[in-house]
């Protein structure tokens, strides 16, 4: 039987496509069996200043279709500390409140982990970023529409490529990850792709561009804003030194690809999620995070969560140079 009768859903890190569709799922979700429901503003920074304030049906109402994320997200160096931490404790059990949902990435899991190890406080965790770079789900909320966005730009410039015989350089982003880039240059039909998971072989992109084929009026090369190289911009400098008579451009797509309406995949994505976290506290779960693997809802230990995804499926780089 739980004991838990309040619970607080909050959002940290970078913002994604579909955190507001997880935001109401939780609320729903709570209200559904009879919880009471509270948002904290501006992450981990909002609960240590006890910006917390109770949700309701309403208050969740028309926004499953819009960006970035109602509750808003900020970085907390006071949360990192022991005494910031202690503090938020306080702050919430104003509200006694003794359940939490954290909405976020690797920064966001790793915070929670501490919280519930100094505190014994329950939280669950859905994965929210645009990077795809957890481990324990298939896909993190925001990803599916990050990747359409990258498409949709990638086209609309390639128009301008072929239009003038010219080679692009995009790049996107992906500190740490690559799969952005992976994913939307075989998606885009990408010369090359340029990752961090990948050692850049600068050498075998220039012989692929000086031996690939002639009769293409385009050229589109994808790099990650985390690759070795330095991004687009170096990439561009080595290939115009080395063939003086391409056309080269470069474009960075930047933070567009973090905002949007999200798509049907990360709504659906998002509000199963949302309801499997709440439903998980109940289950008197704690320091996972919630993910879908196979189509099924699974559950990671943060612990595992947090550790980013150092290695992808080879598969997908192989049709990279088949279909290029």
């Amino acid at each position: 039987m739980s004991t838990i009768k309040n619970i607080a859903v909050f959002t940290s890190g970078g913002d994604s496509p579909g955190m507001n569709a997880a935001i109401r799922a939780v609320v729903r979700t709570g209200l559904y069996y009879q919880l009471n429901v509270f948002g904290i503003q501006r992450g981990y920074d909002g609960m240590v200043n006890g910006d917390i304030f109770p949700m309701d049906a309403k208050s969740v109402a028309n926004i499953i279709q819009r960006g970035g994320t109602i509750l808003k997200t900020a970085r907390s160096q006071e949360f990192r500390t022991t005494e910031g931490r202690k503090k938020a404790y306080e702050q919430i059990k104003k509200f006694n409140i003794d359940g939490l949902v954290a909405i976020g990435g690797d920064g966001t899991f790793t915070g929670a982990a501490k919280f519930i190890e100094e505190h014994d406080i329950p939280v669950m965790g859905l994965p929210g970023t645009i990077d795809n770079d957890l481990a324990g789900t298939d896909f993190t909320i925001g990803y599916d529409t990050a990747i359409n966005t990258v498409i949709n730009a990638v086209d609309k410039i390639r128009d301008t490529a072929e239009s003038h015989d010219r080679l692009f350089i995009i790049e996107v982003m992906g500190r740490d990850s690559g799969l952005i880039a992976l994913r939307s240059g075989i998606g885009t039909g990408a010369e090359a792709i340029l990752i961090p998971e990948s050692s850049t072989d600068s050498k075998a992109l220039l012989e692929k561009l000086a031996h690939g084929r002639k009769d293409k009026s385009s050229k589109i090369v994808l790099v990650a804003e985390g690759d070795e190289e330095g991004g687009a911009f170096a990439i561009a400098e080595l290939v115009k030194e080395k063939f003086p008579n391409y056309d080269t451009r470069v474009s960075v797509l930047g933070h567009i690809q973090r905002g949007g309406s999200p798509t049907c995949m990360d709504r659906v994505l998002a509000s199963r999620l949302g309801v499997a976290a709440v439903e998980a506290l109940l289950d008197n779960r704690r320091g996972e995070m919630i993910g879908l693997i196979n189509g099924d809802i699974a559950f990671t230990p943060f612990s595992k969560a947090i550790k980013h995804i150092d290695s992808l499926t080879p598969g997908l780089l192989k049709i990279v140079n088949i279909l290029s």
